[in-house]
């Protein structure tokens, strides 16, 4: 199989994303000035911008990509929510699984950005758990839209209390019963939550926080291949995707393992590349790619990503130009 028939198989792909949704406010403008009122830049607003962030932005490059990605998330009843909604209607993306609470409040991030860099993040959100009345009515959804036909579930957890440890074995438990493969993208909180799955995607930070683990990954690679190791014995799983940010990529399974180093780019934000990377390592284990391959095309989307201010996702043109040129 080349790398063309395999991007050739994201079209039409139902993938259901379920976890923490985020709208990704951004304040755009220039610095003319020090403030006189205290020692820090003024920003001349140019324009200001909402975008589907978090999970959102999961499934936004499985929507750019040619799939057909569903979200399955809660959001608050307050204007922002709306906005997001809004926004996944505009962007084509199902939100069939989308839940409204009047208990919390739709996660913000809001960054001022001036000639590329990010001068200020300003957060607001509620990272409580769900209610268990919100929780059934989220696993109902979840428990339906799996029953409807699926390729492929995708967990992606920004510890804002969507994903718990009890629904995300519940969706595990039943996606394997339809044999239908679950990834995750994790974080510190219920990282030990994801035994069974079809490919786990921690990044460095991840891995050594879930494990309790510290090592210089550039000084220590037997150190990092033993972390590796435990992970996969602590928590079974099929594939282990590790991103390793300037460093590229770690893949493994029982039998391969390889380090994909990153590619040379002008790095301007890392922000969303890991979305970016479970969305695309996701398509390309359905398409049937070797996990060489899944790490070798994941490794340049991520990449392509942290070129641009902000949170964004790909197109699949811009990804197949990038893949003829980087791996043909």
């Amino acid at each position: 199989m080349n790398y063309e028939s395999i991007l050739k198989e994201f079209k039409e792909k139902r993938i259901l994303v379920v976890g923490d949704v985020m709208l990704d406010a951004y304040i755009l403008g220039k610095v003319t000035r020090v403030s006189p009122e205290a020692p820090v830049p003024v920003v001349a607003l140019d324009k200001k911008e909402n975008r589907i962030g978090g999970a959102g932005n999961v499934a936004l490059n499985l929507k750019n990509l040619g799939a057909y990605p569903i979200i399955a998330s809660v959001v608050g009843t307050d204007p922002e929510g709306q906005i997001l909604e809004e926004l996944f209607k505009k962007r084509g993306i199902s939100s069939e699984g989308l839940v409204k609470s009047d208990l919390r409040k739709t996660t913000v991030k809001t960054r001022v950005i001036s000639s590329k860099q990010q001068l200020l993040r300003v957060d607001s959100e509620d990272t409580h758990p769900l209610s268990p009345e919100h929780q059934k009515v989220l696993f109902e959804r979840i428990l339906n839209l799996i029953e409807t036909g699926l390729d492929a579930i995708i967990l992606e957890d920004y510890d804002k209390g969507v994903l718990n440890e009890s629904n995300i074995q519940r969706i595990i438990e039943e996606a394997d019963k339809r044999n239908i493969p679950v990834t995750a993208d994790p974080k510190k909180a219920n990282f030990h939550s994801y035994s069974g799955l079809s490919l786990f995607k921690p990044n460095l930070k991840e891995l050594k926080e879930g494990l309790n683990l510290d090592f210089n990954f550039e000084n220590n690679l037997v150190a990092f291949e033993d972390s590796v190791i435990r992970l996969r014995k602590v928590l079974p799983h099929e594939i282990s995707l590790i991103t390793l940010s300037e460093h590229g990529v770690y893949i493994c399974n029982d039998s391969e393992k390889y380090h994909i180093p990153a590619h040379k780019r002008e790095i301007t934000d890392v922000s969303g590349a890991g979305d970016t990377v479970i969305a695309v390592a996701t398509l390309c284990y359905i398409a049937g790619a070797p996990i060489s391959t899944i790490a070798a095309i994941a490794n340049i989307a991520g990449g392509m990503v942290c070129e641009k201010p902000g949170v964004v996702s790909i197109s699949i043109e811009k990804l197949k130009n990038e893949v003829s040129e980087l791996l043909q």
